[in-house]
């Protein structure tokens, strides 16, 4: 059998899809260079587990002639690999563009000069449709809810208002991915991602909010929230996006050349200060916060409506809050993996 290649494949998503694939006894193509914390312990967790079907390229997208390398008679492609901060992007913007605009064009043109070209699912983000100012909102409790209670959540059929230069280079990269389907005839589909948490999430970025947030409160350590804490995410354990990662490829023969939102929807869906409290239920004392200014574009209020994929391939989330925060705690604890605590602030994504 031929690889399924994984581009930033030692990340949290990339480490999850990995160790499905290859527990199912297909050999898997690792691409990362390896610059994020924590990823040098997945790799080495996937090594030992699943041994020789793991292969291993250390390299960077912004390396064309390695991602040609890698692409080179592989099966099937994820791109995970990017510039994952809004607040990275705002300080290097340039770097934030070359990594995830430049790094997805240096891997469709690879695909495209394959003989066969391998199909490529590729991960955006609900940046793309900018801070959202236009849903009216009102104050319930501790989150936010829209005023428009028909509302299920934000449909593909938004116009993307990229906001940030981490959202301008996801938002480019994310049209190119689609354009490669329409212009040269690839097989490709993107993923605009809410909040996705679970395993192997090490909580050092702005994306990994959540495993944060429970890291600090483990430790016993403070967290700082920008904003008032109301703002809302729609919450996908890693596991159920991985189902719907290996369901995207099979059915790339009908969905090819579209975008879903993807997230965990209106039933997963809480405010900062509500995952506050329930990480308080889990660690029996009450995590200490304190609050900071609103960050540059934050959504107030995202929630995916993520039906058309659920129509499309049957696609639901299985996992809820509470069971994924507690799995999530879980493996916190045992895997004696918990990251140095270099920061105490973060914001959802």
């Amino acid at each position: 059998m031929n690889p399924v290649l994984i581009t930033g494949g030692a990340g949290f998503i990339g480490t999850n899809l990995a160790h499905r694939l290859l527990s199912d006894g297909r050999p898997v193509l690792v691409l990362d260079n390896l610059s994020r914390p924590g990823v040098r312990q997945n790799l080495r967790w996937l090594r030992d587990t699943h041994g020789s079907r793991l292969r291993i390229e250390v390299a960077d997208v912004r390396n064309a002639a390695a991602v040609r390398q890698a692409v080179a008679g592989c099966e099937q492609v994820f791109h995970f690999a990017a510039q994952v901060a809004v607040t990275t992007s705002l300080g290097e913007p340039r770097e934030d563009f070359e990594i995830n605009a430049m790094g997805t064009l240096n891997l469709l043109e690879a695909i495209r000069a394959q003989p066969i070209p391998p199909p490529l699912v590729f991960t955006s983000t609900n940046k793309v449709y900018g801070a959202l100012e236009d849903i009216g909102l009102r104050r319930q409790n501790r989150r936010y809810v829209p005023v428009d209670d028909g509302l299920a959540g934000v449909s593909e059929a938004r116009s993307l208002d990229c906001h940030s230069p981490y959202g301008c280079s996801k938002g480019a990269a994310d049209q190119y991915v689609l354009d490669y389907a329409r212009s040269y005839g690839l097989s490709t589909m993107v993923f605009r991602m809410s909040c996705i948490y679970g395993p192997h999430q090490h909580g050092t970025e702005d994306q990994g909010w959540v495993a944060h947030f429970l890291i600090r409160a483990l430790a016993g350590r403070p967290i700082t929230i920008y904003g008032d804490g109301r703002q809302v995410r729609d919450l996908l354990f890693v596991e159920d996006l991985v189902e719907a990662l290996l369901l995207a490829q099979r059915h790339m023969p009908t969905e090819s050349g579209q975008a879903f939102n993807i997230g965990g929807g209106p039933a997963n869906a809480v405010s900062l200060l509500e995952v506050i409290e329930a990480i308080a239920r889990l660690t029996d004392r009450p995590p200490t916060t304190t609050f900071d200014a609103w960050r540059l574009g934050d959504q107030r209020y995202y929630v995916s409506d993520s039906g058309r994929f659920a129509h499309a391939t049957g696609w639901r989330p299985t996992v809820g809050v509470p069971e994924g925060l507690s799995r999530l705690a879980s493996w916190l604890k045992e895997s004696g993996r918990m990251p140095a605590l270099a920061a105490n602030t973060v914001g959802p994504s």
